[in-house]
Parts: structure tokens; C-alpha cells; sequence
């Protein structure tokens, strides 16, 4: 099946927000789509919601009631649902950074996207978890080196490289944003 269109995404993603919305469901903006609603490119993947892990089922419910077609993957992490158009919704309850918490949605800011009031993952949040999911198998920095480009005013660099210094990747990353003048070096001393 081919990509969605960004119109089919942004579809989803207003009808996913409905979903939830109407169940109550607390919720967060995250991936491309957290990414775009701050000035990042924009994403013609997937539509990604996190949620607590207590509310999947409630609202694998509410997407079969909606219509939509669900499924629960062996991946123990997320839980998927189909928008009508064929755009995948991605609700993801224990992302790289640690499962998602109350804390962790009250955490992000409330934006509009979309004439949307919606709570959106921040920067520093999304570029974490999208670091501490890099290993072996996709060691992919192209989509993260696309967002640091256009983002990289907008994050607290040092925060995200105290979070992730554990990673190799990460590390990686940075000494790769570092030598190609997208980010600063850091002012911090981590130790390893």
C-alpha cells in the first residue's frame, strides 16, 4: 500500500484525536507529526499517539467502534489502528525513553495543530526517544540529521544528550551534528 498523502494523514490524525477525545482518553502528539506542528518537515508516515498503557484497551475499542481496523503486534510497546483512508495510527504506550506516563502527557505543551488544541510530544522529548531507538538492525540517521536541521534552535541539546549518553548511537549522532556545524558542541561534561 502506497504512503499516505500528507491531507490523508492529517485526516487521521483529526479523526484518531476524535476518538480519544470523545472516550476521554488523555493522549500526546508525537513523531512526524509532533516534529511538523513546530516548523519540522513534514511527515507522510504514520499518525503516532501516545498513551498510557492502561488506556490501550479502552481505546482499541474506540477505534473498532469508529470503524477503524486494529491490531495488538507482538512488539509489547504499541498498538496499531487503520484510519478508512488506510493511514496507520500508531498508539504507543512504552516508547525507547520509558512508558508513558500521566506525567509524561501533562508534561507536554498544549498547541494547535490542525485548528486542533492538542498536547504535542516536546523536541526534546521526541528527539530522545527517537535516539535511544537506534541500534544494530536501523542505525538510520537520516530522518534524525532532516529534523536537527530544522528543529535545532528549538531543543535543548544538552538536555537530550544528558538522556541518551548511554546510547552509542547517540553519541554518534552528536559527534556527527557537531562536525557538520547543525548543533554546538555541548558546554556539559558527561560522564561515561
Amino acid at each position: 500500500m502506497p504512503e499516505p498523502t500528507f491531507e490523508e494523514l492529517v485526516e487521521a490524525m483529526k479523526d484518531a484525536v476524535s476518538v480519544l477525545q470523545t472516550q476521554e482518553i488523555p493522549f500526546v502528539l508525537g513523531g512526524g507529526l509532533a516534529a511538523w506542528a513546530r516548523g519540522g518537515p513534514r511527515s507522510e508516515h504514520d499518525v503516532d499517539l501516545l498513551i498510557r498503557e492502561e488506556d490501550i484497551d479502552r481505546a482499541l475499542d474506540a477505534f473498532e467502534q469508529a470503524g477503524m481496523r486494529t491490531e495488538r503486534p507482538p512488539e509489547g510497546w504499541l498498538v496499531k489502528a487503520w484510519h478508512a483512508n488506510g493511514t496507520l495510527i500508531d498508539l504507543i504506550y512504552s516508547p525507547a525513553g520509558g512508558p508513558i506516563t500521566d506525567e509524561s502527557i501533562e508534561h507536554a505543551p498544549v498547541l494547535e495543530v490542525m485548528a486542533l488544541r492538542v498536547r504535542v510530544c516536546s523536541l526534546e522529548d521526541l528527539m530522545t526517544t527517537k535516539l535511544l531507538a537506534l541500534n544494530e538492525q536501523e542505525p538510520d540517521f537520516g530522518s534524525l540529521l532532516e529534523l536537527a536541521r530544522a528543529l535545532r534552535e528549538q531543543v535543548d541539546w544538552d538536555d537530550v544528550r544528558v538522556r541518551t549518553e548511554a546510547s552509542p548511537f547517540a553519541r554518534a549522532f552528536f559527534t556527527l551534528v557537531e562536525g557538520l556545524g547543525v548543533v554546538e558542541p555541548s558546554s556539559l561534561e558527561i560522564e561515561r
